[in-house]
């Protein structure tokens, strides 16, 4: 991939980021004052979160062995986060780390 290709496509994704953030804040924004929550599914999809974070909700979003889901929704901001366990468990499950 060029450099100038490399470009564009950042360009893009941020974009893309940052549209979907201003999606989140409309879809609040839109519902009854004592309705929002500040969290969701931006378009139906992709999580949101913009109450605080508590210690609790980033222990779950990085690190949940209870969890199956590899990719889970964040603890503050847009998108997802990666439970580590869950890769784990799906690399050793692939065989490519051993468990030692």
């Amino acid at each position: 991939m060029t450099k100038e290709a490399r470009a564009n496509l950042n360009r893009i994704l941020i974009a893309t980021a940052l549209l979907i953030t201003l999606a989140a804040i409309v879809q609040e924004l839109l519902k009854p004052k004592e309705q929002r929550g500040w969290h969701g599914k931006a378009l139906g999809v992709v999580p949101y979160d913009f109450r605080p974070p508590t210690f609790e909700r980033l222990r779950r979003s990085f690190w949940n062995p209870n969890d199956p889901r590899v990719l889970t929704p964040r603890a503050v901001g847009v998108g997802w986060s990666v439970n580590i366990p869950a890769l784990a468990h799906v690399i050793r499950s692939n065989g490519l780390m051993k468990r030692g």
